[in-house]
């Protein structure tokens, strides 16, 4: 078990809420870094939190002193006219800098499936490029690849729930036939913590028991949930048009045309043993009757710094 301080960024969020708990139960002393100070803290007195500071590397360094294992989680999904993943890139090599001045001894990283630096997508190339800057630190290091994330606050299976229960017909990009391998995020902090401890460097492709085509997903919510909607495929940029205009309805950005041709190329899946146990039909059912009743905003979460994540 590392002993001294475990700093998570973004422990008032989702993936680093769940890591955070897990080191709590563990009797691990907990910090934050996060750009939400005034957001409600879930652990009340038990983890510190301190603003990342990426314009201020010294004061940054400051914060992680003491830190053995550092539990990164910090990203973006999409560009927006406020920031970009291209900063995102920059702010995150300057916390590994900070991170190795500061005598962290080891660093958890969260990626993504099939990353490459070669990639024509910016959110693929991004992940691959950082993945190289961590082991360029020469720090001991794990790196997560997790495809998608589901849980009580996730974005995607929930807003495919919300989609199902409201529409007369589900239009998918293409012919659906690309494949998903979802992890619980329980299980993804679980994975996280474990890796902790570790001191090998490692790279683990983050992926849960199941594997789906996409259909298949829609069509297995659809079930859960109760309801009979024809799944129809689409041509993806006439789908895709579909889910802009949902968008800008609902105020939100529900996938970037990036994320399309990474779904529809099958960066989402992986040929490697699963991560985690949970099931995602298994959660689900235990969660059908309330899953898809509200749409989950990405952008309202990221506006919002001060209600609790996922609270609206």
């Amino acid at each position: 078990m590392a002993s001294g301080i475990h700093a998570v960024t973004g422990a008032f969020g989702y993936s680093g809420r769940y890591i955070a708990a897990r080191l709590l139960a563990q009797g691990r002393e907990v910090i934050t870094l996060t750009n939400s100070l005034g957001r409600a803290n879930p652990f009340g007195g038990k983890v510190r939190a301190f603003p990342f500071n990426f314009d201020d590397p010294a004061a940054l360094g400051k914060s992680l002193a003491g830190v053995a294992v550092l539990y990164n989680t910090y990203w973006v999904r999409f560009n927006r006219p406020m920031f970009t993943i291209a900063q995102a890139v920059r702010n995150t090599e300057t916390l590994f800098r900070a991170a190795k001045e500061a005598g962290v001894e080891r660093i958890v990283h969260v990626s993504i499936t099939n990353p490459s630096e070669d990639s024509p997508l910016e959110y693929f190339r991004a992940k691959a490029q950082l993945e190289r800057a961590l082991r360029e630190t020469g720090l001991s290091h794990a790196i997560l690849r997790p495809a998608v994330l589901f849980g009580n606050e996730d974005i995607l299976v929930n807003n495919i729930a919300w989609t199902l229960r409201r529409v007369s017909l589900f239009g998918m990009f293409g012919n659906g036939r690309y494949k998903l391998q979802p992890i619980h995020v329980e299980d993804l902090a679980d994975l996280a913590v474990a890796q902790g401890d570790a001191r090998e460097d490692a790279t683990i492709d983050a992926i849960g028991p199941e594997t789906f085509a996409y259909r298949e997903l829609v069509a297995r919510i659809a079930e859960i949930i109760g309801v009979r909607r024809p799944i129809v495929p689409l041509p993806a940029p006439l789908a895709y048009l579909g889910t802009w205009v949902v968008g800008r309805l609902v105020g939100d950005v529900i996938i970037t045309w990036d994320e399309v041709k990474g779904l529809m190329g099958n960066k989402l899946c992986v040929d490697a043993p699963p991560a985690g146990s949970t099931k995602l039909t298994d959660w689900a059912r235990e969660h059908a009757a309330t899953l898809g009743l509200r749409y989950a905003s990405e952008l309202v979460r990221r506006r919002d710094r001060e209600a609790a994540y996922g609270a609206r």
